[in-house]
């Protein structure tokens, strides 16, 4: 099924260039808008936007990403998260929405489903799930997509960052008791491009990278992997204080049959290592 025309907002983004790039690759017609071409919680610059491309599909991957900021800036935040959503919702075509695994609390043993319930523990995480009740309140088409602990080649991420401190310290602590799914943008974007294609997948989803593992545990596959020699320790997240609460259990799985499933967190890191140094330059 096509999707007729698609607007990716966030266009400049780690996960937004991804996006792009997954929609040129399948033939799909898109038209990316970055932060500076659209404010996205501007209603009638949105529907200057929606009115002039006339898109079939929104995919919305504009966000405020910086969780510990947030927490000082929560309004600002709640603009761009939470307000800027609804005004993509309201405009009249569908959106697929990208959402987190922040909205839930963390608490939980197991690995968090779509119905569970929310209950956000930062200020990045009460204003993406303002954003996920905005987009259904607004009574349009859509898709929220879940997902977490995202890299791609067009963007800081951990993966970088460890390099980066293996090489200039040659030892890192990196926090054992944080548990998640690593997921590639790439991988990601070709699931957003898949529900973009597919009007009848609507509701809440949840795409990250098969598997789990802890941030540690994704660092020493990240050395291992990319021959990186360091002094790998584990430490906790109470040595480890941040503005911004982590939720210790970040895992997240798909139930439902119509969504579309990521390959391996690993396979997504091995995709990366390959990626990095052709799609977004030597690092």
């Amino acid at each position: 099924m096509s999707a007729g025309s698609v607007l990716v907002t966030g266009a400049g983004g780690m996960l937004g260039r991804d996006v792009m790039r997954a929609a040129a690759a399948r033939g799909v017609e898109a038209t990316g808008m970055t932060r500076s071409d659209l404010d996205v919680s501007n209603q009638v610059a949105v529907a200057q936007a929606v009115a002039n491309l006339a898109p079939d599909v929104i995919i919305n991957c504009a966000a405020w990403t910086d969780v510990d900021g947030a927490e000082e800036h929560e309004s600002d935040a709640m603009v761009v998260n939470g307000d800027g959503p609804g005004v993509l919702a309201a405009s009249g075509p569908r959106v697929v929405h990208v959402s987190t695994d922040y909205v839930f609390d963390g608490t939980k043993d197991g690995a968090y489903v779509e119905a569970d319930p929310t209950g956000p523990r930062s200020a990045y995480g009460r204003t993406k799930l303002a954003g996920e009740l905005n987009v259904m309140a607004a009574g349009s088409q859509h898709a929220i997509v879940r997902t977490a602990w995202l890299f791609g080649v067009e963007g800081n991420n951990f993966v970088e960052t460890m390099i980066k401190l293996a090489l200039d310290r040659g030892a890192v602590s990196v926090v054992d008791d944080q548990r998640g799914c690593p997921t590639n943008t790439a991988h990601l974007a070709e699931a957003l491009i898949d529900l973009a294609l597919l009007p009848e997948a609507g509701g809440i989803h949840h795409c990250a990278g098969e598997g789990e593992t802890t941030w540690f545990g994704f660092a020493k596959e990240i050395f291992e992997r990319t021959g990186t020699a360091c002094d790998l320790t584990p430490t906790t997240s109470d040595q480890f204080v941040r503005p911004a609460p982590r939720p210790a259990n970040s895992v997240l799985a798909a139930t439902r049959p119509d969504t579309p499933r990521l390959p391996a967190w690993t396979k997504g890191l091995d995709d990366y290592i390959e990626a990095r140094t052709t799609v977004g330059g030597q690092r």
